[in-house]
């Protein structure tokens, strides 16, 4: 499936072809002047007239044999969510109609409502992604959408926003697509690499330089791996000073067979997107790179691959982390927590930043809590945590507040080290791994948990995407970052 978006200016109408207006939610066209004849306009009403009431959004009619009227329905008290659902609509009735060509005609739309019309092309874009790459035979229709403007018009600048943020989550949704056998650590460092065309700053330490580092929490977990173990940081540095940047931090595990502490085949069969959590990290950093935002930012993804054999770790291991702190392992599966641990420290140590925001794919108890309606929001501080919120609900990426208290500490202390990976009581297990997660923290920096396992991939498909990868949490960094901190 190929889809064309045009902007063109608006001419004149001809009386041949698939045109979409906007109406009310009666479908009463807003603006008509120059779109329909009045005998066009008296045969609409007409129809309607006669049609049962509907609660479809959107209907078209055949006005003559060579011309075709979709109308878009518009409710009253609408937001740019309700646009991007509209937009997202209108791509579904697009292909199920199977209309291969539609003129938008921008002329229907009133001068207020224009900025939001930008959100329903955005909405209508995201719908369309399909990863088709390894399938012989694609789906090679191609649809053509042809938006007429006459004196509203939509600025490069807006356009460009809403081109890096499709593109950015775009990058995302591809990169959870790939199949662990194409996308290992070694590959997925040289595709990051590949974004220095967008002006990021791409740091890549490999196995010898972590070692020496001694960022052995991260190196355990890919040691059973014929592949390598990478720290990767994307820096862009959008204000010319040296004020300290945003931190994201993303888990990337590749292909998680959950080590020794093994899988079972039902679990395993999905884990090509247990490095969603840094998909989404590379993604937020191409689109502020492509749409050039005035704002310092880093991000910082820990890439491996949790394999089985004669080299990989075993349950009761001891490592010692990049914080100094040791880790006693009693499950190899919880393993996305010891990549975090020491890119977490890395990101505050090295960059010293104003806040850092982690994502994971971390636990199916969250999937337990929240289902897929919500991303579990982990945080130490109540600032951060409503501004992700508020950034979320925007943009229908939603985050729910889970507890963090000293006393789940206890859950975690080991016998035989700092800290064990796992709490074997039972109950809480997205909140003790937080839990975890924190005391990698060390200086106090604002700090926020998004655990995602619930929102990287559906199976079903959502508002604004098709089903598999969902991209989910590159348009809320982007709406957080642009609301607070540009």
């Amino acid at each position: 499936m190929s889809v064309q978006v045009i902007y063109k200016k608006q001419t004149k109408f001809e009386n041949r072809g698939v045109f979409a207006i906007f109406t009310d939610e009666k479908f009463k066209p807003l603006k008509n002047k120059k779109i329909l004849s009045s005998n066009e306009l008296e045969f609409l009403k007409r129809i309607l007239k006669s049609k049962p009431k509907s609660k479809k959004k959107i209907l078209y009619f055949d006005l003559t044999p060579e011309k075709t009227l979709i109308l878009v329905s518009i409710k009253k008290d609408h937001t740019n969510n309700d646009f991007e659902n509209l937009g997202s609509s209108f791509y579904d009735f697009i292909k199920s109609n199977n209309f291969t060509f539609v003129n938008i005609l921008c002329e229907t739309i009133s001068t207020n409502l224009f900025n939001s019309f930008n959100h329903f092309i955005h909405g209508f874009k995201l719908k369309s992604y399909e990863f088709e790459k390894y399938k012989s035979k694609k789906d090679l229709k191609n649809i053509t959408i042809k938006i007429l403007q006459n004196k509203n018009k939509s600025s490069t600048k807006d356009l460009l926003k809403f081109k890096a943020l499709e593109e950015g989550t775009f990058c995302t949704r591809d990169l959870v697509s790939e199949p662990g056998n194409v996308l290992h650590p070694d590959e997925y460092a040289k595709r990051i690499k590949s974004l220095k065309k967008y002006g990021l700053k791409i740091n890549i330490y490999n196995d010898k330089q972590l070692k020496k580092l001694g960022m052995n929490a991260l190196l355990g977990v890919g040691q059973g791996s014929i592949r390598g173990s990478y720290l990767v940081t994307l820096e862009w540095n959008g204000i010319k000073n040296n004020s300290k940047p945003l931190a994201f931090v993303g888990k990337g595990v590749c292909f998680d067979t959950g080590g020794y502490s093994l899988k079972p085949a039902k679990f395993m069969e999905d884990m090509t997107y247990d490095m969603a959590g840094s998909a989404v990290v590379v993604g937020l950093m191409q689109n502020l790179a492509m749409r050039k935002a005035k704002v310092n930012a880093v991000g910082v993804v820990g890439l491996v691959e949790n394999m089985v054999s004669g080299n990989a770790q075993r349950p009761g291991d001891i490592v010692k982390s990049y914080s100094g702190k040791t880790i006693e392992i009693l499950n190899t599966d919880a393993e996305g927590r010891l990549v975090l641990a020491d890119a977490l420290t890395f990101a505050e140590k090295k960059y010293k930043p104003r806040l850092i925001v982690d994502l994971a794919t971390l636990t199916g108890a969250i999937i337990v809590s929240l289902g897929s309606e919500y991303a579990g929001l982990f945080s130490n501080d109540n600032k951060l945590s409503d501004q992700l919120i508020k950034a979320g609900e925007k943009v229908d990426e939603k985050l729910w507040r889970m507890p963090l208290h000293k006393n789940f500490d206890k859950l975690i202390n080991s016998k035989n080290a700092d800290m064990q990976n796992i709490n074997y009581v039972g109950g809480a297990g997205s909140t003790t791994a937080a839990q975890f997660l924190q005391r990698f923290i060390l200086n106090k920096t604002p700090w926020a948990h998004l655990d995602i396992a619930g929102m990287a991939f559906s199976k079903y498909g959502g508002a604004l995407n098709s089903g598999g990868a969902t991209g989910y949490g590159v348009r809320l960094l982007n709406t957080f970052i642009k609301d607070y901190y540009e």
